[in-house]
């Protein structure tokens, strides 16, 4: 029963196959709600992002988050924000948000981040932050 469970919930969130037994477009259905269900929640972290890319948000996110389970909303966030200025399609706000969590802690996209406690400079996308006392300021920001 627990490897079941195990294989329906990895179904749902994380792109594993549909186990035996299971109806195909109502686990599909459920797994499209939760996908909507954790952009909402990973836009509430990181709204700069999410209005960055408008309506392309859902599907975006929606693309990235398919098969990957998840690590929680701001790590989701930071993690899909690096893949994107890997790809070269970070919005301008985005760049900027990442740019000032990238100063403001320390993220390795294995471990919870972590503040920061020595000046620390972060950049994104052509945008810089520069995080001193505690402070995070912008002092560039992204090309637009």
């Amino acid at each position: 029963m627990a490897a079941r469970q195990a294989a329906l919930v990895a179904a749902l969130v994380a792109g594993g196959p549909l186990p035996a037994g299971f109806a195909p477009a109502p686990v599909e259905a459920a797994r499209r709600a939760l996908l909507r269900k954790r952009a909402g929640d990973v836009a509430r972290h990181w709204p700069l992002l999410a209005a960055g890319l408008g309506a392309a948000w859902p599907a975006t996110f929606a693309e990235w988050a398919a098969s990957r389970p998840t690590n929680g909303s701001l790590r989701d966030g930071w993690d899909l924000a690096r893949e994107l200025g890997d790809r070269g399609t970070l919005p301008p706000l985005g760049a900027e948000e990442l740019a000032a969590r990238e100063a403001a802690a320390r993220y390795d996209s294995r471990t919870p981040p972590r503040p920061r406690r020595l000046p620390a400079v972060g950049r994104a996308g052509g945008a810089i932050a520069v995080q001193l006392a505690g402070r995070v300021r912008l002092l560039r920001p992204a090309r637009r």
